[in-house]
């Protein structure tokens, strides 16, 4: 593992079939909260996919015992990151969100940066499932 980071913040992975969804959302949410790692897994051999040793590489990339949250875009993306996860048995502090990608991704970094516990961010990420955008 390349080190651990800042114990300060619950970090975040982000996990799209698509690299271009993932580097446009990880920028976005950069520039909502700078102080939480954020890293990336996108795409498979330059195509659409995901790759478990990729994800695995970009959990180890953000660990802090404080946690990491993982966010995804489709099923089979979920499936990977558990294959990932399998391979990190060492590493404890991490939870995949059940929530939309791109707002959950977006509550999470926003209660990781006010200092939230793991479970705390993924509950906050996970209530954005409830939220209704434009009520009809």
């Amino acid at each position: 593992m390349k080190g651990r980071s800042s114990l300060k913040y619950v970090n975040l992975v982000l996990v799209s079939h698509s690299r271009k969804i993932v580097e446009g959302l990880k920028e976005l949410l950069n520039q909502v909260e700078p102080k939480v790692k954020i890293a990336a897994s996108g795409g498979f051999d330059g195509d659409i996919g995901t790759n478990p040793m990729e994800i695995k590489a970009a959990i180890e990339s953000v660990y802090s015992d404080k946690g990491v949250v993982l966010l995804f875009d489709l099923g089979s993306a979920w499936m990977n990151a558990e294959l990932a996860i399998e391979m990190l048995d060492n590493l404890k502090a991490i939870k995949i969100v059940d929530a939309p990608l791109v707002e959950g991704s977006y509550a999470a970094v926003v209660a990781s940066g006010l200092g939230k516990e793991l479970e705390q961010v993924v509950a906050t990420a996970e209530k954005v499932r409830a939220v209704t955008k434009i009520n009809r």
